[in-house]
Formats: C-alpha cells, sequence, structure tokens
C-alpha cells in the first residue's frame, strides 16, 4: 500500500501507554474518567461516571433528559454490543395530535411538544449493573460535586445561553432561575453550579442506597422511571404550556407511565467489512449505517495516494455521502416498526450501481435507490441562503425512482416569536481499559435551549422527536413508542478480527460526515489517531437537515480555509458551491485504539476543551 507522507504537525501528542486511556469532548470529564481507571475501576464504571460529568459541564450539548447509543466491547462477553439508551416518543405522540389537531407539519425543535422518554440515565444503569464494578454512589461522586460546588464555564455555554436569554426572561422562567445568574448571562470561566441537579442524583443515590450492588442500580432505575424523577416530569408536562418554535404555548406529552414503560436495550450492531477492518455502527434507528454506505461506495475507488485534503479525496467523499444520506432520509426507521433494507443498502451489487452515479461533476440532486417494497423519499425545502441550480422556485425535483416523496414543510411563526430558534449539539467519550474493555458513547439531547427548566430536578428534556416525519407512509414516520431516526453515532472498528478501535463526534448531521473522513485518513493515508482529527476537514449541507426547520441546501460544501486555495478551486470547477470556515471550524472528534498491550488515544483541539489523556 502506498500513501501520501502525512504532513507531522499535531496540535497535541498521541496518547500512547498500556495502562487506559480516556478521550472525551470536555477536560474535566477525561479526567474523571481516567480518575476511575486509577482507581481499579475498568472501562464501564469510568465511562459512567465520565457520561454524569458531561451532562453537568456541558448542559449545552447533553443532559439527563437526553438520549445515548453505546457500542462497548466487554472482553468477558468477548464481542461488541450496542446499548440502546434512545428513548421512545410519548404514547400521545401522534401524527393525528400534531398535524390535524395543533396544525403542524413538522415537529417542534423546542418545547414540549417533542420530548421523547429521556434513555441516557436507564442506558448507564444497565451498563453498569451488567458490565461495571463500582456502587452508584461512587460513579455519581464526581457529578454531585461538580453540580453542586461548580465547574468553570466554557465559552460556548455562555455563548448559547445569551442566544436564548430573552426566551428565558420573557417565557421559561425555571430556565432563567437556573442560567442567569444575578440576573445576567454568566461569564465565560465563571463557576456556575446546579444545586437541583445536585440533589437529583444525590436524592436518587440515598433512595437507593441498601443491599447489593446490582440491587442498589435495579432500585435506582426504579426511582427515575417510576418515583420522584418520573413524577416530576408528568407533572410539569401536564401543567405547563411552553412557548416553542412555532410561535406558541403547548403543553406536553410525555407522562409518567412512558417513563415507566421503557428500559434501555441490548442489541447487535450493524457492520460492514472494509479491508482487514470490520466497521461497526448501531441500528438504522441511528444514522449511522450512512458511515457503512459511504465505506461501501467508497471500496470500489482507490484511495490509497490521495492528498486527504485534496480535490479528488473530498470530492469522492462529499458524492458519496450525497448518496448514502439521500437513502439515511428515505430508508432508515426504528426497525422495531418498520422494514429497513441493511443488507441490500450494504450489498455489492446495490453499491455497484450507485457508485455509476458518482460522476466528475457535483450533483445538486437528492438521488436516493429504490427498493421495491422499501423507503419512501423526502423532498426537502430548501433553504433561501442556498445558492444553487435547483430552479427559481427553490425546490429541485429529486431523483427518487420509483418512490414517493414525502414534502417537508415547515410552519415559520413570525421572528419575534421564534426566540430561542437554535440548534442543540452533542458530546462525546471513547475509553479503553487495561484489560482490554471498550466503551465508545455520543450522548445528546435535553440541551439547556431545548425546553425549560423542571425546577424540581434542575434538568430540561430533549426534544429527539423533531426528527419524526409526520407521514404516516414514511419509515420514520411518528408514532407511539418508537424510537426518532437519530444523528447520534458512535462507531467501533474490528482490525483483523480484534477490537481495535473506537471514535465518534458531536454534529448533528454532520457526524457519520468527520466520522469517515477520520477513518479513510488513518487506513489509507496512514495517519496517526491525533494527525487523523487534526487534519483539515469539511462537511456538506446538500441533504435536509434532521433538526427543525428540516432545510436542504444542494450542493453545498462548507470547507476549513486550511484546504488549499487551490484545492477549493477546484472543487467550484467541479460545481461544488464551496463556503469557506475558519481555521478550526470543522469537527469535534475524540478517538481511541488497542494493538495488542499499547493503547492510543487523541482528541480535537477545536474549541479548546477536549482532551485524551492516559498511560
Amino acid at each position: 500500500m502506498s500513501f501520501v507522507t502525512p504532513d507531522p504537525f499535531t496540535t497535541r501528542p498521541e496518547i500512547d501507554g498500556t495502562f487506559g486511556v480516556v478521550a472525551s469532548t470536555h477536560w474535566i470529564a477525561t479526567a474523571v474518567g481516567m480518575g476511575v481507571l486509577e482507581r481499579g475501576g475498568n472501562a464501564f464504571d469510568a465511562g459512567v461516571a465520565t457520561a454524569f460529568v458531561l451532562q453537568v459541564v456541558e448542559p449545552h450539548l447533553n443532559g439527563p433528559g437526553g438520549d445515548v447509543p453505546v457500542i462497548l466491547h466487554d472482553v468477558r462477553v468477548g464481542r461488541p454490543q450496542v446499548v440502546c439508551g434512545q428513548g421512545p416518543a410519548p404514547q400521545a405522540a401522534t401524527i393525528a395530535r400534531l398535524r390535524d389537531d395543533l396544525g403542524l407539519d413538522l415537529v417542534p425543535g423546542t418545547g414540549l411538544l417533542a420530548p421523547c422518554v429521556p434513555g441516557s440515565f436507564d442506558a448507564y444503569m444497565l451498563i453498569l449493573r451488567d458490565h461495571g464494578t463500582w456502587r452508584l454512589a461512587d460513579v455519581l461522586e464526581a457529578a454531585i460535586g461538580y453540580a453542586r460546588d461548580g465547574y468553570p464555564l466554557v465559552e460556548r455555554v455562555s455563548a448559547t445561553i445569551a442566544t436564548v436569554e430573552g426566551l428565558f426572561r420573557e417565557h421559561w422562567p425555571s430556565s432563567a432561575a437556573t442560567y442567569l445568574k444575578d440576573g445576567g448571562v454568566p461569564a465565560p470561566g465563571s463557576l456556575f453550579t446546579n444545586p437541583a441537579l445536585a440533589e437529583t442524583y444525590a436524592r436518587i443515590v440515598r433512595e437507593s442506597a441498601s443491599g447489593t450492588r446490582e440491587e442498589e442500580i435495579e432500585r435506582a432505575r426504579r426511582i427515575w422511571s417510576q418515583g420522584f424523577v418520573a413524577e416530576a416530569i408528568d407533572a410539569f408536562c401536564r401543567t405547563q404550556a411552553v412557548m416553542d418554535v412555532t410561535g406558541r404555548a403547548h403543553k406536553g406529552l410525555l407522562t409518567g407511565a412512558d417513563m415507566a414503560a421503557w428500559q434501555a436495550s441490548v442489541e447487535e450492531p450493524i457492520s460492514y467489512e472494509y479491508g482487514r477492518y470490520t466497521v461497526l455502527k448501531a441500528g438504522p434507528w441511528t444514522q449511522g449505517l450512512a458511515t457503512l454506505q459511504q465505506l461501501a461506495l467508497l471500496k470500489g475507488f482507490s484511495l490509497d495516494g490521495l492528498d486527504p485534503a485534496g480535490p479528488d479525496f473530498i470530492h469522492l467523499q462529499v458524492e458519496c455521502a450525497k448518496l448514502a444520506f439521500a437513502d439515511r432520509d428515505t430508508f432508515y426507521g426504528d426497525p422495531a416498526f418498520v422494514g429497513v433494507p441493511v443488507e441490500t443498502l450494504l450489498s455489492d451489487s446495490y453499491n455497484a450501481e450507485r457508485r455509476r452515479l458518482v460522476g466528475e461533476t457535483a450533483s445538486l440532486e437528492q438521488r436516493p435507490g429504490t427498493i421495491p417494497g422499501y423507503g419512501k423519499a423526502l423532498d426537502a425545502r430548501v433553504s433561501e441562503g442556498a445558492r444553487t441550480a435547483v430552479g427559481a422556485s427553490g425546490a429541485g425535483e429529486p431523483t427518487v425512482g420509483k418512490i414517493e416523496a414525502t414534502k417537508i414543510r415547515a410552519t415559520v411563526p413570525p421572528d419575534d416569536a421564534r426566540a430561542g430558534v437554535v440548534r442543540g449539539d452533542t458530546v462525546h467519550f471513547d475509553i479503553i481499559d487495561r484489560h482490554g474493555n471498550m466503551m465508545t458513547a455520543t450522548p445528546s439531547g435535553g440541551w439547556l435551549q431545548s425546553s425549560p427548566v423542571i425546577p424540581a430536578l434542575g434538568f430540561c428534556l430533549g426534544t429527539r422527536a423533531q426528527m419524526f416525519v409526520l407521514d404516516e407512509d414514511h419509515p420514520a414516520a411518528l408514532a407511539p413508542g418508537k424510537r426518532p431516526r437519530s444523528t447520534l453515532s458512535p462507531t467501533m472498528a474490528l482490525r483483523d478480527g480484534q477490537p481495535y478501535l473506537a471514535w465518534g463526534s458531536p454534529g448533528g448531521d454532520q457526524q457519520d460526515q468527520w466520522i469517515p473522513q477520520f477513518f479513510l485518513r488513518h487506513v489509507h493515508a496512514g495517519m496517526n489517531l491525533q494527525e487523523s482529527i487534526d487534519a483539515p476537514a469539511w462537511h456538506t449541507e446538500h441533504f435536509p437537515s434532521s433538526f427543525w426547520p428540516r432545510t436542504a441546501r444542494p450542493g453545498v460544501v462548507v470547507v476549513e480555509d486550511r484546504i488549499a486555495p487551490e484545492t477549493i478551486a477546484e472543487l467550484r470547477r467541479r460545481g461544488h458551491i464551496v463556503e469557506v470556515g475558519s481555521n478550526w471550524s470543522e469537527g469535534r472528534l475524540t478517538a481511541a485504539s488497542r494493538d495488542g498491550r499499547r493503547l492510543r488515544a487523541a482528541a480535537n483541539p477545536r474549541g479548546m476543551q477536549a482532551y485524551a489523556a492516559g498511560r
């Protein structure tokens, strides 16, 4: 194999050791996870402790009311498994209720109509019970301490609070009481506390304490889903009418009965063989399959020797991403409710046919495949700011074969009613211990800007239901008890049959663009983990966003300005609509690997908060 010699410059060293490694999107969480390993905990003890700390220190990116998919490898089990911490839609969340009764064509992106059952807590308890060794009090100690005693705010938390300050003051007083300290937006670097959240977790610890470790964990799960937590959520959703992006106030749909009826579950990952690697993802209730589809398409091109920041490499990856995401928006959904043709989507014959669509110039169409009996395409709204060649109407005619298209629209209220229209993001962590246990997770939802704080609990609910479609015939259609097609997408890979690499990134629809870019740089350009993260990156906004108001920007590719000017010029010559961002603006990847006894880790320098640690 020949490959381009990478630039040896990185922002920081690749962590290398034999004892254990932790990489996360916040340095405090990384330190806590590493501390657990140092004190004798395994990767799963460290992962659960890391996850709860991330809820505290990055409340604009995830929270207790959110959700999480996890991929783990327990050496005692002997194979990777997926833990589903994605809660389903409430029983009252029907298409008829939102579309016919409330007159909506999309699930709102904020407020109380969009929460699903909060899934992360039960998922972490399941992992701790079945794979961990620590007691609940020990795992929650750091999160409780930081929420009670304070942690330094990163700049993006303050900036996010500033964007919703008016909404908090006028419509969400409980959020104002929590986040507008001393009557204003807290300054970056100031110590911030959330005593109500600290007490919520402390109370769970107190009320669950007695008996064996496993009995405590099971009691905590019941307290969450049937005790005071579920009771507070139920009461808030029944009694509070909350302003959302529609410009109207709505009461919630989530109930205590919904909370009590759901538990996290374990399932097998889906996989794709790419050379000596087996790449693993959660099922099609996430968008992770889009990475595997890109690899299935790209396997037919010669990537060895290509400059991993050059025009040929970028063009091929972007065009294959467009095809994969067109299929995402056509075929993916909760496999407990709809058939998803995973085997066909990853088959050699299907991808040979799809690969012929990748030409020398950029496509400006949405081009999902055709699989008889499956799928329904989306005809997305085109953003007014997109400079495209799709016609004066602003909406191109997608190439959908024989698949009928579903229109995506949005009821857009007046500007003065749209305060707080901001998109949340996500966190990520990867951990490997000296025994070879591995855990990779992408927690999200329950953002401070997504819905009001429930005063009795100190946290807000998530808005993952905005990813459903209000069309009964679509695979991602809203239905009670159904999981939304999430953007959350951790990744694990085997090399020569052995667990080797865990990685992922925040970023919504961009996750499964930055994830394959990292992997391809590592595999085809010989870059180490840190080099693969630090390298210039990009993403396309060609396809419909998964977030309200679900717009698309056909042909648009956003690149860091570290991409060479001649590369940008060549991409434009090929028909890409290239927008140039700042130097370090694309991706928030972290990664960890195991090669025999050698453990390595790396974390993204962008945003100046992610760190890897290990020895």
